[in-house]
């Protein structure tokens, strides 16, 4: 028997790929979805057995009462788009790809880190613009001696932790469901500490938690108001945990220094945002997952996790309806 399988047909998705991954367990046809209507359409289409889905496909409690999949799997680490409970309820395996481009958001982290540090974007407008100007319009800091809060310690923060090591810095960490003795092993010292605390003793902070109801609006007035006045923030987690509003009051009011961004409320970001035009705010268009080399894992993993689910074998990587 020969599954079929509907595959967002984005920018990440290699069409060669995923046939040669799903083999000869399933047929794939590709579309352009972005809606619940489009993808239902493509799935009944060609009576569907899974679904590679993207980011801009949201996947309610409605697909899965109308069609019959085995699996939806998401090409991304992020789920937050698909109603895990419900695809349980109606017996769906829902598959993801952590780790995938870990290394790609940890050298995304560092490199808007070191682009607000050394104030990047302000000297590149500034010299384009024919001025020679050494001193920019905030003041600059030596690394060395510097603590880097992170908020959230899973592989992309220990990550970050091993790149920025050699730069001297002391690490400190928010993770609520870490203790001491899990981080013994990222071969940094890092501390871990209450959210409050790291605000208050960080200078710089790397935002590397996913959304979820506890994180959503977790950088508020008040948050920015306990942070030191020129710290760096830097997200690569998701947008939501960003009030962007309370952020551009902060750094209007000098209440941190800068910020470097991959991750926003709404994407793509608009461009009347109030953060386009900032020179003390570098911007990346959530880019921070990608190179060649992601790529190929997320293709070869999504599709192979789909092939396993046909075949009844148990996925490498399924969504835990717990984690919803």
């Amino acid at each position: 028997m020969t599954y079929q399988v509907v595959v967002s047909d984005v920018h990440m998705i290699r069409p060669e790929a995923i046939r040669d991954h799903l083999g000869d367990a399933a047929e794939a046809t590709f579309a352009e979805l972005g809606s619940v209507e489009a993808l239902v359409a493509e799935c009944e289409a060609v009576d569907a057995d899974a679904a590679i889905t993207d980011v801009a496909t949201p996947v309610p409690a409605a697909v899965f009462e109308t069609l019959d999949l085995s699996v939806v799997a998401r090409a991304a680490v992020g789920f937050d788009n698909i109603d895990v409970s419900a695809a349980a309820d109606a017996g769906v395996t829902v598959t993801h790809v952590p780790g995938y481009c870990t290394d790609e958001v940890a050298t995304q982290a560092l490199a808007l880190l070191l682009a607000c540090v050394r104030a990047v974007r302000e000297y590149d407008e500034s010299v384009r613009r024919g001025e020679w100007a050494a001193f920019p319009s905030r003041n600059l800091h030596r690394l060395r001696g510097r603590t880097l809060g992170f908020v959230s310690f899973g592989a992309i923060g220990r990550r970050l932790a091993e790149l920025t090591s050699g730069f001297g810095v002391d690490a400190v960490a928010y993770d609520p469901y870490l203790d001491e003795s899990e981080t013994e092993d990222v071969g940094v010292d890092v501390e871990l500490v209450g959210f409050e605390e790291l605000l208050e003793r960080s200078d710089y902070v790397s935002v590397n938690a996913p959304a979820t109801p506890e994180t959503r609006g977790m950088f508020d007035a008040d948050a920015f108001s306990r942070m030191r006045a020129e710290s760096i923030l830097v997200n690569t987690g998701r947008g939501a945990v960003v009030d962007e509003d309370a952020l551009v009051s902060a750094l209007d009011a000098g209440e941190i220094g800068a910020a470097g961004l991959d991750v926003f409320e709404s994407e793509p970001l608009s461009p009347e945002s109030p953060l386009t035009d900032r020179e003390d705010v570098v911007l990346s268009p959530h880019a921070g997952w990608y190179s060649e080399e992601s790529i190929e894992e997320l293709n070869r993993r999504v599709a192979s996790d789909v092939r396993r689910v046909l075949r009844g074998e148990t996925p490498e990587s399924p969504v835990d309806p717990e984690w919803a």
